[in-house]
């Protein structure tokens, strides 16, 4: 029971941190450029999480058969994701990305499936694509249309595809690392993939920006919880769920999202928002069923992905 509750509480969590890292970025955007911001999160991380490390001396030795698999992680996300996300959102409506990233958890399945061999009940697979129609069922505008650019659509399924992956490789380091550590590494590797963007393409606009408390209080924030709680967390569900499992939980990041627009800002919940809402968090209790099956000798086996 404790395991239940710390592993679920785990990604509960992650997606929260996620949900308001939104809510940051539109506070930090408000005076900082989209790489700016990105860069100085995965900076500042870097920073507290390896002084954290430092002060309980828990930095590991990477093996050097994982060093390739270190570099492709952090390729894949914060680098390709970012990018991907920041830059498609420039072109596409915030719905229209919504429901592009809600397809993770379908391509996360098949990823899970190929490489791990993750094996789900039917339960399971149908309760995901129930959470995924109810993302698209909160998105979509009244008429059911939605509002889209190729250049954006490309952006965000790159950003989707760099997520499944970033989860796939992130699920073998999980077995030998620490998350912590893990998390801590792949925001170093980040920072000098983005530096060569910085320098060529944000540097001179630093120059002519005053500081500003309110966004940069909101850049610390997308740090601490985004960039190095949320991540920790997910890594450590990961761990436990497996990929599938643990990336169904990201079609609670619009709804959270939501809910805290609504009681922090007043945005209005419409019936079809709410509606969306039942219909993923039902989805998300389908997805995570195990129903323990008895051996010929009696014996009940433990779920291999759970």
């Amino acid at each position: 029971m404790i395991r239940f509750v710390r592993t679920y509480g785990a990604i509960v969590a992650a997606m929260i941190f996620w949900a308001f890292s939104f809510i940051w970025f539109k506070i930090a955007n408000e005076t900082y450029r989209p790489l700016t911001i990105v860069y100085f999160r995965v900076v500042i991380s870097a920073i507290l999480l390896s002084l954290f490390l430092l002060s309980t001396r828990k930095f590991e030795k990477i093996r050097k058969e994982d060093r390739r698999y270190f570099l492709l992680l952090a390729f894949l996300e914060p680098f390709l994701y970012f990018l991907g996300e920041s830059f498609g959102l420039t072109y596409v409506t915030s719905t229209t990305g919504s429901v592009l990233i809600a397809t993770i958890p379908l391509f996360a399945a098949i990823g899970g499936w190929v490489f791990y061999r993750e094996k789900l009940k039917l339960i399971n697979y149908l309760g995901i694509i129930i959470s995924v129609t109810g993302v698209m069922i909160f998105v979509l505008n009244r008429d059911g249309t939605i509002s889209f650019d190729p250049r954006g659509l490309a952006l965000l399924f790159l950003a989707v595809l760099s997520a499944v992956g970033y989860s796939l490789v992130l699920r073998r380091l999980t077995e030998n690392y620490n998350p912590v550590f893990i998390v801590n590494v792949q925001n170093i590797i980040g920072v000098v993939f983005f530096l060569p963007l910085f320098l060529i393409f944000e540097l001179k606009h630093m120059t002519d920006l005053t500081i500003n408390t309110r966004s940069l209080t909101a850049i610390i924030e997308l740090a601490i919880f985004a960039s190095c709680g949320a991540f920790i967390l997910f890594g450590f569900a990961v761990k436990t769920l497996g990929v599938t499992k643990a990336n169904v939980f990201t079609n609670l990041i619009p709804i959270l999202t939501a809910l805290f627009a609504f009681f922090m800002i007043g945005e209005i919940l419409s019936l079809q928002k709410a509606t969306g809402m039942i219909i993923v968090i039902t989805g998300l209790f389908l997805s995570q069923i195990n129903r323990k099956q008895k051996r010929k000798n009696g014996t009940i086996p433990a779920e291999k992905n759970a």
